[in-house]
Protein backbone atom coordinates (compact mmCIF):
# COMPACT_ATOMS: atom_id res chain seq x y z
CA UNK A 1 0.00 0.00 0.00
CA UNK A 2 2.72 2.40 0.33
CA UNK A 3 4.92 1.74 -2.96
CA UNK A 4 2.79 4.69 -4.57
CA UNK A 5 3.68 6.80 -1.99
CA UNK A 6 7.17 5.84 -1.78
CA UNK A 7 7.31 6.37 -5.54
CA UNK A 8 6.06 9.39 -5.80
CA UNK A 9 8.16 10.90 -2.95
CA UNK A 10 11.29 9.15 -4.81
CA UNK A 11 10.29 11.32 -7.84
CA UNK A 12 9.50 14.23 -6.16
CA UNK A 13 13.41 14.02 -4.49
CA UNK A 14 14.73 13.44 -7.60
CA UNK A 15 12.93 16.30 -9.94
CA UNK A 16 13.62 18.73 -6.57
CA UNK A 17 17.03 17.90 -6.72
CA UNK A 18 17.21 17.84 -10.56
CA UNK A 19 16.28 21.28 -10.55
CA UNK A 20 18.48 22.63 -8.16
CA UNK A 21 21.50 21.06 -10.26
CA UNK A 22 20.21 22.82 -13.42
CA UNK A 23 19.91 26.15 -12.00
CA UNK A 24 23.30 25.84 -10.79
CA UNK A 25 24.85 24.48 -14.03
CA UNK A 26 22.60 27.02 -16.04
CA UNK A 27 24.61 30.19 -13.77
CA UNK A 28 27.94 28.40 -13.97
CA UNK A 29 27.83 27.50 -18.12
CA UNK A 30 25.61 30.44 -19.22
CA UNK A 31 28.92 32.45 -20.44
CA UNK A 32 30.67 29.29 -21.83
CA UNK A 33 27.10 28.45 -23.64
CA UNK A 34 26.68 31.88 -25.36
CA UNK A 35 30.02 31.94 -26.27
CA UNK A 36 30.03 28.72 -27.92
CA UNK A 37 26.23 29.25 -29.31
CA UNK A 38 27.41 32.76 -30.59
CA UNK A 39 30.64 31.53 -32.21
CA UNK A 40 29.64 28.38 -34.22
CA UNK A 41 26.67 30.63 -34.96
CA UNK A 42 29.00 32.97 -36.89
CA UNK A 43 30.77 29.92 -38.85
CA UNK A 44 27.65 28.37 -40.19
CA UNK A 45 27.75 27.25 -43.71
CA UNK A 46 24.84 25.18 -44.18
CA UNK A 47 22.40 27.52 -46.42
CA UNK A 48 19.41 28.73 -44.81
CA UNK A 49 16.15 28.92 -46.31
CA UNK A 50 13.82 31.28 -43.74
CA UNK A 51 9.83 32.11 -44.37
CA UNK A 52 7.88 33.94 -42.12
CA UNK A 53 3.94 33.91 -42.47
CA UNK A 54 1.22 35.39 -40.13
CA UNK A 55 -0.74 32.05 -39.28
CA UNK A 56 -4.23 30.85 -38.51
CA UNK A 57 -6.32 27.71 -37.02
CA UNK A 58 -4.44 25.88 -39.32
CA UNK A 59 -1.42 25.97 -37.11
CA UNK A 60 -2.93 24.74 -33.92
CA UNK A 61 -1.97 21.64 -32.32
CA UNK A 62 -3.35 18.66 -32.00
CA UNK A 63 -4.31 17.54 -28.46
CA UNK A 64 -1.73 14.99 -26.93
CA UNK A 65 -3.29 11.47 -25.94
CA UNK A 66 -5.35 11.53 -22.62
CA UNK A 67 -3.11 9.05 -21.17
CA UNK A 68 0.08 11.28 -21.30
CA UNK A 69 -1.47 14.47 -20.23
CA UNK A 70 -1.88 15.28 -16.58
CA UNK A 71 -1.30 18.36 -14.43
CA UNK A 72 2.52 19.03 -15.29
CA UNK A 73 2.04 19.44 -18.77
CA UNK A 74 1.78 22.86 -20.41
CA UNK A 75 -0.92 23.19 -22.92
CA UNK A 76 -0.70 26.45 -25.41
CA UNK A 77 -3.51 27.70 -23.07
CA UNK A 78 -0.90 27.50 -19.66
CA UNK A 79 0.99 30.25 -22.35
CA UNK A 80 1.93 33.83 -22.99
CA UNK A 81 2.22 35.42 -25.97
CA UNK A 82 1.45 34.42 -29.64
CA UNK A 83 1.65 31.11 -30.63
CA UNK A 84 4.62 29.82 -33.01
CA UNK A 85 4.14 26.92 -35.41
CA UNK A 86 7.65 26.12 -36.67
CA UNK A 87 8.98 23.22 -39.25
CA UNK A 88 12.86 22.62 -39.62
CA UNK A 89 12.92 20.44 -42.80
CA UNK A 90 16.34 18.65 -44.85
CA UNK A 91 16.47 16.56 -46.62
CA UNK A 92 19.59 14.14 -47.28
CA UNK A 93 20.68 12.41 -50.29
CA UNK A 94 22.92 8.92 -49.84
CA UNK A 95 21.96 8.09 -46.92
CA UNK A 96 22.33 4.56 -45.44
CA UNK A 97 19.59 4.47 -43.52
CA UNK A 98 15.55 4.12 -43.66
CA UNK A 99 13.56 6.44 -41.59
CA UNK A 100 12.87 3.36 -39.61
CA UNK A 101 16.16 3.04 -38.66
CA UNK A 102 16.80 6.59 -38.48
CA UNK A 103 14.14 6.82 -35.93
CA UNK A 104 14.89 3.76 -34.10
CA UNK A 105 18.17 5.00 -33.35
CA UNK A 106 17.28 8.13 -32.35
CA UNK A 107 14.35 6.45 -30.02
CA UNK A 108 17.60 4.72 -28.19
CA UNK A 109 19.48 7.86 -27.55
CA UNK A 110 18.43 11.35 -28.90
CA UNK A 111 22.29 12.80 -28.53
CA UNK A 112 23.10 10.72 -31.15
CA UNK A 113 22.23 13.51 -33.32
CA UNK A 114 21.70 16.35 -30.47
CA UNK A 115 25.14 18.90 -30.87
CA UNK A 116 26.01 18.49 -27.23
CA UNK A 117 27.86 21.47 -27.19
CA UNK A 118 24.28 23.26 -27.48
CA UNK A 119 22.08 20.73 -25.75
CA UNK A 120 21.89 16.96 -24.09
CA UNK A 121 18.73 14.89 -23.23
CA UNK A 122 19.01 13.96 -20.02
CA UNK A 123 16.68 11.19 -18.96
CA UNK A 124 14.78 11.40 -15.70
CA UNK A 125 11.79 8.89 -16.03
CA UNK A 126 11.53 5.85 -18.33
CA UNK A 127 14.11 2.59 -19.16
CA UNK A 128 17.07 3.70 -20.56
CA UNK A 129 18.16 2.49 -24.12
CA UNK A 130 14.81 3.00 -25.52
CA UNK A 131 11.41 5.83 -25.90
CA UNK A 132 8.28 5.49 -25.10
CA UNK A 133 4.95 6.98 -24.19
CA UNK A 134 5.50 8.36 -20.37
CA UNK A 135 8.82 8.50 -20.77
CA UNK A 136 10.19 12.22 -19.53
CA UNK A 137 13.83 14.12 -20.35
CA UNK A 138 15.05 17.72 -19.45
CA UNK A 139 16.72 19.12 -22.41
CA UNK A 140 19.43 20.94 -21.23
CA UNK A 141 20.96 24.00 -23.44
CA UNK A 142 23.21 26.97 -22.77
CA UNK A 143 21.87 29.45 -20.79
CA UNK A 144 18.38 29.85 -19.37
CA UNK A 145 16.60 27.40 -22.56
CA UNK A 146 16.43 23.96 -20.80
CA UNK A 147 13.02 22.93 -19.64
CA UNK A 148 11.66 19.26 -18.90
CA UNK A 149 9.51 17.28 -21.37
CA UNK A 150 7.32 14.35 -21.79
CA UNK A 151 6.99 11.57 -24.95
CA UNK A 152 3.52 11.62 -25.58
CA UNK A 153 3.77 9.61 -29.29
CA UNK A 154 6.34 7.52 -30.48
CA UNK A 155 5.81 5.67 -33.93
CA UNK A 156 8.37 3.70 -36.15
CA UNK A 157 8.53 6.85 -37.94
CA UNK A 158 8.26 9.73 -35.54
CA UNK A 159 8.20 10.50 -31.73
CA UNK A 160 6.53 13.88 -30.13
CA UNK A 161 7.16 15.31 -26.94
CA UNK A 162 4.96 17.88 -24.67
CA UNK A 163 6.04 20.12 -22.08
CA UNK A 164 5.87 20.41 -18.49
CA UNK A 165 5.96 22.72 -16.15
CA UNK A 166 8.94 24.73 -15.48
CA UNK A 167 10.06 24.72 -19.51
CA UNK A 168 10.61 28.15 -21.21
CA UNK A 169 7.61 27.08 -23.73
CA UNK A 170 4.12 26.07 -23.57
CA UNK A 171 3.60 23.08 -26.07
CA UNK A 172 4.50 20.41 -28.23
CA UNK A 173 7.45 19.16 -30.87
CA UNK A 174 7.97 16.48 -33.05
CA UNK A 175 10.63 14.75 -34.87
CA UNK A 176 9.63 12.62 -38.27
CA UNK A 177 11.71 10.90 -41.23
CA UNK A 178 10.33 9.76 -44.36
CA UNK A 179 11.22 8.91 -48.02
CA UNK A 180 10.87 11.04 -50.31
CA UNK A 181 11.88 9.39 -54.04
CA UNK A 182 15.49 8.55 -53.54
CA UNK A 183 16.10 11.32 -50.89
CA UNK A 184 15.39 10.68 -46.44
CA UNK A 185 13.21 13.80 -45.19
CA UNK A 186 14.28 14.82 -42.22
CA UNK A 187 11.36 16.95 -39.96
CA UNK A 188 10.97 19.02 -37.14
CA UNK A 189 7.74 20.69 -35.86
CA UNK A 190 6.86 22.67 -33.21
CA UNK A 191 3.41 23.98 -31.40
CA UNK A 192 4.25 26.48 -28.76
CA UNK A 193 3.99 29.52 -27.05
CA UNK A 194 6.31 31.18 -24.82
CA UNK A 195 6.00 29.77 -20.96
CA UNK A 196 6.17 32.97 -18.86
CA UNK A 197 6.43 37.05 -19.55
CA UNK A 198 10.53 36.67 -19.07
CA UNK A 199 10.55 33.63 -21.63
CA UNK A 200 8.24 35.76 -24.13
CA UNK A 201 10.44 38.56 -24.09
CA UNK A 202 13.29 36.77 -24.52
CA UNK A 203 11.65 35.11 -27.86
CA UNK A 204 9.43 37.41 -29.40
CA UNK A 205 10.58 40.87 -28.75
CA UNK A 206 14.28 40.20 -27.93
CA UNK A 207 14.61 37.35 -30.21
CA UNK A 208 17.51 36.10 -28.20
CA UNK A 209 15.84 32.89 -27.49
CA UNK A 210 14.62 32.83 -31.08
CA UNK A 211 17.78 32.50 -32.50
CA UNK A 212 19.20 30.10 -29.95
CA UNK A 213 16.73 27.61 -30.74
CA UNK A 214 16.82 27.85 -34.59
CA UNK A 215 20.30 27.10 -34.21
CA UNK A 216 20.20 24.36 -31.63
CA UNK A 217 17.22 22.72 -34.33
CA UNK A 218 18.95 23.33 -37.39
CA UNK A 219 22.36 22.12 -36.03
CA UNK A 220 20.27 18.70 -35.02
CA UNK A 221 19.10 18.50 -38.76
CA UNK A 222 22.78 18.80 -39.59
CA UNK A 223 23.76 15.82 -37.33
CA UNK A 224 20.87 13.61 -38.54
CA UNK A 225 22.32 13.74 -42.53
CA UNK A 226 25.73 12.38 -40.57
CA UNK A 227 23.90 9.18 -38.45
CA UNK A 228 21.93 8.46 -41.71
CA UNK A 229 25.16 8.24 -43.54
CA UNK A 230 24.31 10.93 -46.23
CA UNK A 231 24.73 14.52 -46.41
CA UNK A 232 22.37 17.46 -46.63
CA UNK A 233 21.23 18.75 -50.08
CA UNK A 234 19.24 21.70 -51.06
CA UNK A 235 20.30 23.91 -47.61
CA UNK A 236 17.73 23.63 -44.26
CA UNK A 237 14.18 24.63 -44.90
CA UNK A 238 12.58 26.56 -42.14
CA UNK A 239 8.91 27.99 -42.14
CA UNK A 240 7.59 29.96 -38.85
CA UNK A 241 4.11 30.96 -38.74
CA UNK A 242 2.62 33.21 -35.62
CA UNK A 243 -0.84 33.22 -34.54
CA UNK A 244 -1.47 36.24 -32.17
CA UNK A 245 -3.82 35.33 -30.69
CA UNK A 246 -4.47 31.19 -30.59
CA UNK A 247 -6.82 31.01 -27.58
CA UNK A 248 -9.60 32.84 -29.59
CA UNK A 249 -9.29 30.29 -32.02
CA UNK A 250 -9.00 27.40 -30.16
Amino acid sequence: MFSPILAWVARTFVLNRLSLQRRLWTAALWPVGIALTSWNYMWRTTPMHRSEKRGGVDDLPHHPSAAAVDDDVQGINDGVGPLFHRLYRARICGAELSPTDLIGRLREDPNRATPTELARFLKIRGEEGRLAVGDEFVVRMPGPWDGPVRVTAATPTSFRFATLAGHLEAGQIEFRATQADTLLRFEIESWARSGDRLSNLLYNHLRMAKEVQLHMWTSFLEQVAGLAGGRLTGGIEIISRKVDDPLALS
